[in-house]
C-alpha cells in the first residue's frame, strides 16, 4: 500500500516564458498571414501578360465547327508542300476590369521572367469594356490578314489594286452627311490616294481648307467637298475629316486564313511569310523551326508589337530555334532573350526573307542584323 506524506508539498516546475524575440516573431507571422489573406481578396489595378498559344502558319488550326483545317489555304492558284514551322506567337491576359488578379498572383508573376505585370489602364482604356476591346482586336486581326495577303502577293509580283474605303464615321464627323460607309476614296485635291497616310497629309496640309474628294459610291464616281475640323491629340493639333478608313484589295485569287479566338495585328508578318511559302516551290525556312512576330503593311513594312518578351518565351517553349523580331522592338529584346533562342532584327518583309534564306542555305547567320542597345 502506497503511503503519502501529507506534509510534503509538490511544486510543479516553473514554465519557461517565451522570449521577447520569439514573441515578436510569432506576432509578425500572424500579421503576415492576416495581410496575405486580405491581399488575396483585395481588388487590384493590374493585369498579367503571359505567353499564349503558338500557331504554325504552315500547319492546321481548329475551325468553328471543331475540325482541323489548314491555317492558310489558297483557292485559284497553284500551291506547294511546306515543311518545318513558321510560328506566330500570341499573349494571354490574366484579368480584366471585371475580375483582376489577386495580389498573390501579381507577386508570383512579378518574379516570373516570362510574365509581365501591367497597369490595367494600359490594356483596358477607361470607359472601354472587355467586349469592346475584343471586338476591336478581332477587327485588327481581319485587317492584318488583308495586309499580310497584300504584302505577300505584292512581293510575288501580283497586282492587288489597293483602295481606301470608309469604314465608319465618328460622332462629330466633319464628313457627316457627305461621306458614307463603303465609299471608296479615289482622289483628294486632285491627288490619287491608295493609302490612308497620304490622305491624312493632304488634309493637314490644307489647314482647314475644304478638301475636294473624288469618291466611288455604288459603282458611280462623284466629287464631294469636306471641310476638316481641328482637334488636339496628345498635345498635337490636327485637322480631321472624322472617318475611320480601311484598305481594301482586289486579290487575283482567294487566300483564307483560319484562326479563331485570336485578335490583334501582330501576326501580320508571319501570315505573309506563310502565304509566300504555300505559293512558292521549296521551303522558305528550309524545313526548320522559325518563329516571329510583327505587324505588316501592304508595302512590306514590319511594325512593332506588344508583349514581345512573352512571345520570345512562347517561341522557346514551342521549340523554335530562331526568332524574327521587329527592329522597332529591339529595346525590349536586348537583355531579355530566353535560353538559346537566336533573335534577328527585321524592318521589312525582305529582311525576313533574307533571314529565312540564310537559315535555309546554311549561310552566315552572324552577318544578319540582331538587336543591339541603341
Amino acid at each position: 500500500m502506497a503511503q503519502f506524506d501529507e506534509n510534503v508539498t509538490i511544486t510543479p516546475p516553473p514554465q519557461r516564458r517565451m522570449s521577447r524575440a520569439t514573441l515578436v516573431g510569432v506576432w509578425a507571422l500572424v500579421v503576415a498571414l492576416v495581410v496575405l489573406l486580405v491581399l488575396t481578396f483585395l481588388p487590384t489595378s493590374y493585369v498579367i501578360q503571359q505567353p499564349g498559344p503558338v500557331y504554325n502558319t504552315l500547319g492546321t488550326a481548329l475551325a468553328a465547327d471543331g475540325k482541323q483545317v489548314p491555317l492558310i489555304s489558297v483557292d485559284g492558284a497553284k500551291t506547294y508542300p511546306t515543311d518545318g514551322m513558321l510560328d506566330l506567337l500570341t499573349v494571354q491576359l490574366a484579368g480584366n476590369r471585371e475580375k483582376t488578379p489577386s495580389w498573390l498572383e501579381l507577386a508570383t508573376a512579378w518574379f516570373d521572367p516570362s510574365k509581365a505585370v501591367l497597369p490595367i489602364d494600359a490594356i483596358f482604356p477607361v470607359g472601354e469594356t472587355t467586349e469592346q476591346r475584343n471586338q476591336e482586336s478581332a477587327a485588327m486581326m481581319v485587317d492584318s490578314q488583308n495586309e499580310a495577303t497584300a504584302a505577300a502577293l505584292t512581293e510575288l509580283g501580283y497586282d492587288v489594286n489597293a483602295k481606301i474605303v470608309v469604314h465608319s464615321l465618328t460622332g462629330d464627323s466633319a464628313a457627316k452627311g457627305i461621306l458614307q460607309e463603303g465609299d471608296v476614296v479615289l482622289e483628294a485635291d486632285g491627288t490619287a490616294v491608295t493609302d490612308a497616310e497620304p490622305l491624312r497629309k493632304i488634309v493637314n496640309k490644307g489647314a482647314g481648307a475644304p478638301i475636294q474628294m473624288l469618291i466611288e459610291r455604288d459603282g458611280a464616281k462623284q466629287t464631294v467637298s469636306v471641310t476638316p475640323k481641328q482637334t488636339t491629340i496628345n498635345g498635337q493639333k490636327l485637322w480631321l475629316i472624322g472617318v475611320t478608313l480601311t484598305t481594301a484589295y482586289d486579290f487575283p485569287f482567294q487566300v483564307t486564313i483560319q484562326l479563331n479566338n485570336v485578335g490583334g495585328p501582330s501576326a501580320g508578318m508571319m501570315f505573309a511569310l506563310g502565304i509566300m511559302d504555300v505559293l512558292t516551290p521549296g521551303e522558305l525556312n528550309g524545313g526548320k523551326n522559325v518563329a516571329g512576330t510583327g505587324t505588316i503593311t501592304a508595302d512590306g513594312t514590319v511594325g512593332p508589337i506588344g508583349g514581345i518578351r512573352q512571345k520570345m518565351w512562347g517561341a522557346l517553349d514551342a521549340g523554335a530555334d530562331w526568332f524574327l523580331a521587329p527592329d522597332s522592338n529591339c529595346d525590349e529584346v536586348v537583355g531579355h532573350i530566353p535560353g538559346d533562342l537566336r533573335v534577328f532584327a527585321v524592318d521589312n518583309l525582305d529582311d525576313s526573307l533574307k533571314v529565312l534564306e540564310t537559315i535555309r542555305d546554311g549561310g552566315d547567320l552572324n552577318a544578319l542584323p540582331t538587336c543591339t542597345t541603341k
